[in-house]
């Protein structure tokens, strides 16, 4: 009897692998992708034929390879990486979208506490204001990097996962949308769970839109932000400096304010800005091209972090969002 059992669920196997073969493309007779589309048509409205036509069309990107080996947050330091972003043109870009939409800015940061620099400068920072949205086919780029990326292929499966349901529940054709080589989409750069969980449809059209529609695109980053922590009227970093002798090499620099100010007072660093000694901050160290330099990252920084997970991407979005802000109040 038992035998018997064992051929029978072979059997069954053999056929489901069979009914979700791929027949065509990069990732024809791939029985792990098989497996994937067998799972996602039980779990998901999609079918099995619906699923095997996405991936028989599929193409492999394997140039994504190197850029997610080296992306510029962990190969540059501060000095350099600032050079990206801090530009004349970014911050005159910025004063413009940010007069554009004046109204829609104000409205979302007074309902949700984000203020409007900072906003105009993850969008800013993300794709220069909705022009560089990114070329890569997201379907493809996924599929890619989740059967082909060894390091990071439980990230990209789950990224992938939810693209599909996405592009079910949005009504977008999973072929069509482009975006980052790592898979993120429209003007702020969201990936998919991202998109799923913390976009929303500011403009109540009945699409959660972050390609083309500037008011999801505005309450959807400030969602973002709310929902990881952001304090209104909260700050967001102070430049720190040193004592001659200090003791700053015992403390640990990172994105999370695990330190008291008064830790930080203690092994020699100072601000110009008033702290209270219990406030809690991260020390955030960052490389200029002869010298480190130190911050006091408060909450909003962390939360900043949460779009990213770099200071120098976080103090980039900071720096920019003060500088588009000098130049709007002064031309205002």
């Amino acid at each position: 009897m038992r035998k018997i059992t064992i051929i029978i669920i072979g059997a069954v196997a053999t056929s489901l692998a069979f009914a979700a073969e791929i027949p065509d493309g990069d990732y024809q007779g791939r029985s792990d992708v098989s497996a994937f589309v067998e799972r996602m048509a039980q779990q998901s409205d999609y079918t099995e034929k619906e699923l095997i036509g996405l991936f028989a069309q599929v193409e492999k990107q394997e140039h994504l390879f190197e850029k997610l080996d080296k992306p510029a947050e962990k190969e540059l330091d501060w000095y350099q990486y600032r050079r990206i972003f801090l530009k004349d043109t970014r911050i005159e870009s910025g004063v413009k979208f940010w007069r554009q939409h004046r109204d829609l800015l104000a409205a979302v940061s007074d309902k949700t506490g984000v203020p409007a620099e900072i906003i105009v400068a993850i969008i800013g920072v993300e794709t220069f204001y909705g022009v560089y949205k990114g070329k890569d086919p997201v379907f493809d780029s996924l599929v890619t990097l989740a059967f082909d990326y060894p390091r990071r292929a439980s990230f990209f499966m789950q990224e992938l996962e939810q693209f599909l349901l996405l592009a079910r529940e949005q009504g977008f054709n999973a072929r069509d949308l482009r975006g980052s080589y790592a898979g993120a989409m429209g003007m702020p750069q969201f990936i998919s769970s991202s998109y799923r969980n913390y976009a929303i449809d500011f403009d109540d059209d009945g699409q959660t839109n972050l390609f083309d529609s500037i008011p999801d695109i505005a309450g959807s980053v400030a969602n973002y932000f709310v929902r990881h922590g952001w304090q209104r009227d909260g700050r967001v970093a102070r430049p720190l400096t040193a004592a001659a002798n200090n003791s700053i090499d015992a403390l640990e620099p990172g994105l999370k304010p695990v330190y008291k100010w008064a830790d930080l007072k203690r092994s020699g660093l100072a601000s110009e800005f008033e702290i209270g000694e219990d406030t809690p901050v991260a020390l955030v160290r960052l490389q200029q091209r002869d010298h480190a330099e130190y911050w006091a990252g408060f909450q909003n920084f962390y939360v900043i972090t949460r779009y990213n997970h770099s200071e120098l991407y976080a103090m980039a979005v900071y720096q920019l969002a003060r500088l588009i802000s000098h130049q709007y109040k002064k031309t205002a």
